[in-house]
């Protein structure tokens, strides 16, 4: 069905293209795009009439080693998908009614810059809130959007809300993102892998985790909150109550020092204050962590043994675990085992987390900071609903926001407080323009809808943190004639705002490529063309730290800066410290900032990743859908009994922010007091059409920012509707 200007239809089967089953002629090298610390190095059949078959892993790439997750290996079901927007489209009834006209793109982007112009005329350039995030990490299609707002003085975006607790608690550590060469998984004799269920989300850990237990005998230990397939896995499976890592990496060191695992001479040359460490841990007892982490003393005593009699241990940190209000503590003591033990010294050993700062890439004329303005205030993205419903904290005590260009991010689905999300959304004197490639919850929302390519359609590059390659992405096959790069709107806006002879404007992405790798003394465009990736992984002396820490001083911090620290995503000085900083402890210790249940909210909830997802993509494609099959919430056998509610039955859960209605798995996956509610679906594949997003908070991590998606105090009851 196609869409007929001057009527307003639903949105179906706009176009319907078939996936593509000729044999291949040939075979491409690219890079995943999608928002993932892996970024795998793909091998893509390209079939004789210019379409994409199978994907997979590259197997000549040293970190893919030829796996990649099965939601990327079917991609062509995507691209190909009969719902994939193919046409700009307006609004032609209410905000979320779903009634769309057709228009050309010329009028769509004359549309866009209209009410762009009219609402900085209003009230100010600040009106105006470029947002975007990673639904690709292209650097040229993801990020030249702020080229735009620095241009044009828009408000600006401070991305918090996936990475800032982590890295802020890593960073705290070790004064740099980085860390041992993760292949060294693969050359270990223990993988500690903590917070993250790397079998949905970085399946490119277990192949070299699964490669040393194949070829030395290592152990895979796991640490999460749920029995999750990672945890599977296992050969020591650690399941912890949610927001109480620190408890256990507190013990663990314990022992250590108690026991004459720890490392004095290494702690002498390397840390700040062993000493003091030692003396605060004495009374961080198993006993201690074991009534907080529902563990029992007998796994904390195996963990701490297991690792501290195995100096090859490579502790593998996740984002997952810190997704809580205590995240970056989280994080700090973790990483703070490694450093205990003296892990660092070997190879196969220390703490890796991500490794965004080996690679020195020069964006700053691609991200336009030469035309930075300092005075422009900054937006927390993850407190979107606040910002667009008028809090005057979210909006710096400025004026409100009232023109958005959205790419790359779906917030309607994503974003905490979504019921906060929503209203601001559906402002009658808010204008969105999103630019997606389906139309997801936030698409339908906005005021123009246009369509974007997909990866293969388009050149970029991309770096990897959770390896340590530079990735080429080079156009693989030619885009639908009627769909559009991010990096084509942003220069059309350009010249119809008045910026486009401003620096970085009028490259084409190619162009772009050549200018980042020229700028930042690495290999041109044609070269990465033939080679396809760049391995930047530093020598084992600075990845293991053997020349020192990242501070000043070269010592790993045991007693961090909480309020002067860099860190890779600081807050600016406009923004300042966030959460409740003062709390945080001066030695790793557990803090219970988290949302702690209580009688009115017995349990704790985490929105845990499903494997067919990524974040909300992927949610759209059939295969993805039928293998998730709904929005389920997870609930152990002892307290259903309690609540009398049966496998499969509806039941509704909430908290001070809302409530939905989700069905029951009785499943004893999760311990009692415990809720997983996996995968981001979208909004109206839940009962009532809304996500699961309506239970989270906004309120920032300490003390850098970051949004505690997993931390949430929550009720549950049998649903008598």
């Amino acid at each position: 069905m196609s869409l007929v200007a001057g009527h307003c239809l639903k949105y179906t089967n706009i176009m319907n293209i078939a996936t593509p089953i000729q044999a291949k002629s040939r075979v491409g090298h690219t890079a995943c795009p999608h928002d993932c610390p892996s970024t795998c190095a793909l091998e893509v059949d390209l079939t004789d009439d210019g379409r994409i078959g199978r994907v997979r892993g590259a197997g000549d790439h040293s970190y893919t080693s030829g796996v990649i997750c099965a939601k990327v290996a079917r991609y062509a079901e995507r691209l190909y998908h009969p719902d994939r927007l193919m046409k700009p489209l307006r609004r032609a009834g209410a905000k979320g009614e779903g009634c769309w006209q057709e228009l050309s793109w010329d009028a769509a982007l004359d549309e866009i810059a209209e009410a762009f112009v009219k609402a900085e005329a209003k009230d100010g350039s600040e009106a105006i809130w470029p947002y975007f995030y990673a639904g690709t990490m292209g650097w040229v299609q993801r990020d030249s959007i702020e080229r735009l707002r620095h241009a044009k003085r828009y408000s600006g975006f401070f991305s918090s809300i996936c990475t800032n607790p982590a890295w802020t608690g890593f960073t705290m550590a070790t004064g740099v993102l980085r860390g041992p060469d993760p292949r060294e998984m693969g050359r270990t004799d223990c993988v500690v892998i903590w917070g993250t269920n790397a079998v949905a989300t970085q399946v490119n850990v277990m192949t070299h985790a699964i490669k040393s237990r194949k070829e030395r005998g290592a152990k895979i230990v796991v640490v999460d909150i749920y029995d999750n397939p990672t945890m599977k896995q296992a050969d020591l499976a650690l399941i912890v109550k949610p927001g109480t890592d620190a408890a256990l990496a507190c013990a663990v060191m314990h022992i250590a020092f108690r026991d004459g695992y720890a490392d004095r001479a290494y702690m002498a040359k390397y840390a700040d204050d062993p000493a003091g460490l030692e003396e605060h841990l004495k009374s961080k007892t198993p006993a201690w962590a074991a009534g907080i982490t529902g563990l029992s003393v007998d796994e904390i005593e195996a963990f701490a043994r297991l690792v501290g009699t195995t100096k090859k241990t490579y502790f593998r940190l996740g984002y997952g675990f810190t997704r809580q209000r205590n995240g970056a503590i989280a994080m700090h003591a973790a990483a703070s085992i490694a450093t205990v033990l003296g892990s660092w010294q070997y190879e196969g050993g220390g703490a890796f987390h991500s490794n965004s700062d080996i690679f020195r890439m020069d964006a700053s004329e691609l991200t336009g900071r030469a035309m930075k303005d300092l005075d422009v205030r900054m937006i927390d993205q993850s407190q979107i609903g606040r910002a667009l419903t008028g809090d005057a904290v979210a909006l710096r005590h400025r004026g409100p926001v009232t023109a958005m260009l959205i790419q790359n991010t779906n917030p309607m689905n994503i974003a905490p407080e979504q019921r906060l999300v929503k209203r601001g959304f559906a402002r009658s004197d808010l204008f969105v323009a999103v630019h997606e490639q389906f139309m997801t919850d936030t698409a339908e929302m906005a005021d123009i809808v246009i369509p974007a390519t997909m990866f293969v359609e388009h050149d970029d590059i991309y770096r990897a943190g959770g390896q340590n390659h530079i990735l080429l992405g080079p156009k693989l096959v030619e885009p639908p004639p009627t769909v559009r790069s991010n990096l084509f709107v942003i220069e059309e806006l350009a010249k119809r705002l008045g910026v486009a002879d401003r620096p970085g404007f009028g490259f084409s992405a190619r162009e772009m490529i050549d200018r980042v790798l020229s700028k930042s003394g690495l290999p041109d465009y044609d070269h990465f063309l033939e080679h396809k990736w760049f391995d930047r992984q530093p020598a084992f002396e600075e990845a293991h730290f053997l020349n020192g820490f990242g501070h000043p001083d070269g010592k790993f911090r045991f007693r961090p800066d909480w309020a002067n620290q860099p860190a890779p995503n600081r807050p600016p000085a406009s923004v300042g410290l966030l959460g409740p900083h003062v709390e945080l402890p001066a030695f790793p210790d557990q803090v219970d900032v988290i949302e702690v249940a209580d009688p009115e909210h017995p349990f704790r909830l985490a929105t845990s990743p499903s494997r067919n997802f990524l974040n909300s993509s992927f949610a759209e494609t059939k295969t993805s859908r039928q293998k998730e099959g709904r929005p389920e919430v997870m609930i152990n056998p002892v307290d259903a009994e309690r609540l009398d509610v049966d496998h499969g039955e509806l039941v509704r859960i909430g908290n001070g922010r809302g409530d939905i209605r989700l069905h029951a798995r009785v499943t004893t996956e999760v311990k009692p007091g415990v809720l997983i509610a996996e995968g981001l679906w979208p909004n109206k594949a839940h009962v009532d059409g809304e996500g699961i997003n309506v239970l989270t908070g906004a309120d920032p991590v300490a003390p850098y920012g970051g949004a505690a998606v997993h931390d949430n105090k929550v009720w549950l009851r049998k649903d008598m509707a």
